[in-house]
């Protein structure tokens, strides 16, 4: 299975790479990120010889109907990861929480986030593939909350890679910052950043597509890499979840094998998404994939009216912080898909240059044929945790934007999943507000919660307020690059 870039080639770079070279070195010509060239066919024979297949077996066939350039043997013991999850034999539990709807469990990982599902194995892979190489990497990573806990639990104490973590300074939760901040692996640097999480992950990009820098690295005999979903290797593990939520359906009698469903999906890099909509292309039976968002609603209205404008919008920061993004990375990869490089190279430098674009008619159509959308405000979503709540379901409040998509949105009487991207330990705060607690402090909300929904709080959250602080830099945009060298 070979790569190719989403903005076209330049002559300088290869016209096609492996998938260990799009992983190595995510950045393609002209800034842009590569796509599989085809994609494996997930037919009715495919998904019924996987009726009765554990995760990891599921897992192992697609990534070798891939086709991709890693041993057997790699994949294995990456896959072996899901075994620390809460329940190794069912890593992505699928709960019922309405008769036609389901939640999909994304966050029985070590860091409680849907991150874990594709870094824990990514992790490992990037890793032997550098020592196998002989090679030394920075892996960089630019979080809204969740990429950066994952990135740094799957690579701490690992031979070949250093990581360099940028997070928003004060826009993450209590949890999510804590998580990061506390890691004492040496390799691992944690540096937060005066801004939002466009600032980092808009950093991140230029320095991957930096020629300067990537010579200062070589300088030091060390290569460039990242581990945001502008990295591929991030995407191939989020297909597999979308297919193992459709075999679960079939498994527990409620969807007949080839009957479609809906897939709701709270997005903010629109990574999750993307891999729903190559799960789609590929054939698994999804009618459309729904997109939800938080009042930073830049997706819905692209999926709406084929409007992506920055010229009129700030960031605002809401109780779903994973969502807090305006210029989500993964888009680009759907618009190669529908459109080809060229249109796609030219939409995306007039979002560079201009601050916004707009899709024509038929553009907008065809996007439409596979995506909706819609957004909640932090109310609505309090209202939707406080009503599931009292049904004896706990959720998070970017799970809670995707149930105003699921009751608006669906033109068919079909059986649908919720993705839901974190436990409701992350953000403990808003949880008990929308139980009827106002609660300043993780701790304390932690407790109220656990104890007025009889909910339990894993040992790995538990003891993050007992750990002590590493990290503790914080610096202006301007001066990431040279806080990531010192590091080094």
């Amino acid at each position: 299975m070979q790569f190719i870039e989403t903005r076209g080639n330049d002559g300088r770079k290869p016209s096609s790479v492996p998938f260990s070279e799009a992983i190595l070195s995510p950045s393609a010509s002209f800034g842009g990120l590569y796509v599989p060239q085809e994609l494996p066919n997930l037919n009715e024979a495919f998904l019924t010889g996987h009726l009765s297949s554990h995760y990891k077996t599921l897992a192992l066939d697609f990534l070798q109907n891939f086709g991709i350039d890693i041993e057997t043997e790699v994949l294995e013991e990456a896959l072996k990861r899901y075994d620390t999850f809460d329940d190794p034999s069912n890593p992505v539990p699928l709960s019922k929480v309405e008769d036609d709807c389901f939640v999909s469990e994304l966050y029985h990982g070590p860091t409680r986030a849907f991150k874990d599902m594709a870094l824990q194995p990514f992790g490992y892979i990037l890793s032997k593939l550098a020592q196998k190489r002989g090679e030394h990497y920075l892996i960089m990573a630019a979080t809204s909350g969740d990429t950066g806990p994952a990135t740094l639990e799957t690579f701490k104490d690992q031979e070949g890679v250093q990581v360099a973590c940028l997070y928003p300074d004060g826009g993450t939760s209590d949890v999510q910052r804590l998580q990061m901040v506390t890691e004492d692996a040496s390799n691992l640097k944690v540096i937060g950043v005066e801004g939002n999480f466009d600032d980092t992950q808009n950093t991140l990009k230029k320095l991957l597509a930096s020629e300067d820098f990537k010579a200062e690295l070589a300088d030091r005999n060390i290569k460039l890499s990242a581990a945001n979903s502008v990295n591929f290797g991030r995407i191939i593990f989020q297909i597999i979840y979308h297919i193992h939520s459709y075999l679960e359906l079939v498994r527990q009698n409620e969807i007949a094998m080839g009957e479609k469903i809906y897939l709701v999906i709270p997005s903010g890099n629109f990574g999750n998404a993307l891999g729903a909509y190559y799960a789609k292309k590929a054939g698994l039976p999804i009618e459309k994939i729904l997109i939800s968002s938080n009042i930073n609603n830049i997706l819905t209205d692209w999926i709406t009216n084929g409007a992506y404008d920055l010229t009129t919008r700030e960031l605002i920061q809401t109780e779903s912080p994973a969502m807090d993004i305006l210029k989500s990375s993964n888009v680009e990869r759907i618009m190669f898909d529908k459109f080809g490089p060229a249109r796609t190279k030219e939409l995306m430098e007039a979002l560079a240059n201009d601050g916004k674009y707009q899709l024509s008619e038929e553009e907008l159509a065809s996007l439409r044929e596979d995506f909706d959308a819609s957004f909640s405000d932090d109310a609505e979503c309090e209202a939707v945790l406080g009503a599931y709540a009292k049904k004896g379901y706990i959720m998070d409040p970017h799970t809670a934007t995707c149930m105003k998509a699921y009751e608006n949105l669906r033109e068919k009487d079909l059986k649908t999943v919720v993705y839901s991207t974190a436990e409701w330990t992350k953000f403990s705060p808003a949880v008990a507000k929308a139980l009827g607690k106002e609660v300043a402090h993780d701790t304390e909300a932690l407790k109220w919660v656990s104890e007025h929904a009889n909910v339990t709080v894993p040992p790995m959250i538990h003891g993050l307020f007992d750990k002590p602080v590493i990290h503790s830099v914080v610096v202006a945009k301007e001066s990431i690059k040279g806080e990531m060298l010192n590091f080094l």
